[in-house]
């Protein structure tokens, strides 16, 4: 086992949504709705002995983001990240950051950012893969149909975020 580090984490509600929150000392590492979903990333991660604090103090400024961007306060996050993930992840992960609010792209669009025009597959499972929901904005990638597609967060919810995004 690799180094032990800590991660903070906490539950907020907004709008009759429960969210869950994690950083580490370097920045947001987990955004999803269950305790299991950050309790299964936490298991992933192989290179590092993980101890999970409830501490919303830490995360304070992580929330209120969030918070703002329900709201119809924010359209730009300003928070750190610590993402965890292969190399290929982080590429692809790094690619969402750069997608508009209230814009969209396809999952053959993000592959060929990349210049892995022939990796669709493989960007779609990375996109899948993201840890931190909303501020790495996997919800704004659509199939080219246009038709929405997969989300860790369910349909419902990619739908509601892309309308929150379009008002």
């Amino acid at each position: 086992m690799g180094q032990t580090v800590t991660w903070y984490y906490c539950k907020m509600i907004i709008n009759n949504e429960e969210w869950i929150i994690a950083a580490s000392d370097k920045g947001l590492i987990f955004v999803g709705q269950t305790e299991q979903e950050l309790i299964n990333y936490k298991d992933k991660i192989k290179n590092q002995e993980i101890i999970l604090r409830e501490n919303g103090d830490k995360l304070v400024r992580y929330c209120n983001q969030i918070k703002e961007y329900f709201h119809h306060q924010r359209k730009v996050f300003t928070l750190p990240l610590d993402l965890i993930g292969t190399t290929f992840q982080q590429v692809v992960w790094n690619s969402l950051l750069t997608i508009p609010y209230g814009q969209t792209k396809y999952y053959q669009e993000i592959a060929e950012i990349i210049n892995r025009p022939q990796a669709t597959r493989a960007v779609g499972q990375a996109i899948g893969a993201n840890p931190v929901l909303i501020i790495v904005p996997c919800h704004r990638v659509i199939g080219k149909n246009k038709n929405l597609t997969g989300f860790r967060g369910g349909l419902t919810l990619k739908e509601h975020l892309l309308k929150l995004e379009q008002e």
